[in-house]
């Protein structure tokens, strides 16, 4: 018999046991890093400065695979803002880059299972100005470090369109591993979505951390600002 009364046979495997103790709710803290500092979304704070480096012409890509987006209007904006802003879950994080002072973006953490120890990084957006930064890296290496080391989750969820080709790329950039597509999973804006699944684990975190904090380190950089190693070659190299 095992701790809840039942029989185990031979020929009925099942997994190992698991600490049952839950992970830490995530909370409206501020997450720093060199480059992008993580603080609890805010309205009045970041509305307006985020509305027009996400909104109008090319920048309206931003919102494609978006639930929601983009916007014409600014009250509009803010009013969605203030909303995301009091969400238990998803969780939002607006990101702040440590030069200007400024909001460039958010994310989130999502469909929160404390429970279980698993947690998703979603509602993920980036703008042009961010796109394509060390901020962004370290944005998701704030998060990821927050989930495993602080919080204890076990399992750490990225989920995309399947048709999100940037998005995907960026996942499995991020040492996040490829589980398969749901097909038909959710409609959006109107349309169908088959999703694709990614995850970390707490078992891969240590070797992911160090490839985060070898390609992070300012000696990756050159005086221009363009990595010397790639976080992809570091995470093959960790064996990550």
């Amino acid at each position: 018999m095992n701790r809840f009364g039942l029989g185990v046979f031979a020929d009925q495997p099942i997994g190992p046991p698991v600490d049952l103790r839950p992970a830490k709710q995530p909370e409206r803290t501020t997450l720093a890093g060199r480059h992008v500092r993580l603080v609890p979304l805010d309205a009045d704070g970041h509305a307006d400065a985020l509305f027009p480096l996400a909104n109008g012409g090319e920048r309206d890509r931003v919102w494609t695979y978006l639930a929601d987006g983009p916007y014409a209007d600014r009250q509009a904006f803010k009013a969605s803002i203030a909303a995301k802003a009091k969400s238990e879950d998803p969780l939002f994080f607006a990101v702040i880059d440590n030069v200007s002072g400024g909001p460039v973006g958010y994310q989130t953490l999502m469909r929160i299972d404390a429970a279980n120890r698993v947690v998703e990084i979603g509602n993920v957006l980036y703008t042009p100005t961010m796109q394509r930064t060390i901020g962004a890296t370290e944005a998701q290496y704030l998060f990821a470090a927050y989930v495993f080391d602080t919080l204890g989750y076990r399992r750490y969820e990225w989920k995309c369109n399947d048709l999100n080709g940037p998005s995907k790329r960026a996942a499995q950039r991020l040492g996040f591993a490829f589980e398969g597509v749901f097909r038909q999973h959710v409609i959006v804006k109107g349309r169908n979505r088959d999703t694709a699944w990614f995850s970390m684990l707490d078992s891969e975190w240590p070797l992911r951390r160090a490839a985060f904090e070898r390609w992070l380190s300012p000696d990756n950089f050159d005086a221009s600002g363009r990595q010397r190693v790639s976080l992809a070659s570091l995470n093959s190299a960790l064996g990550a």
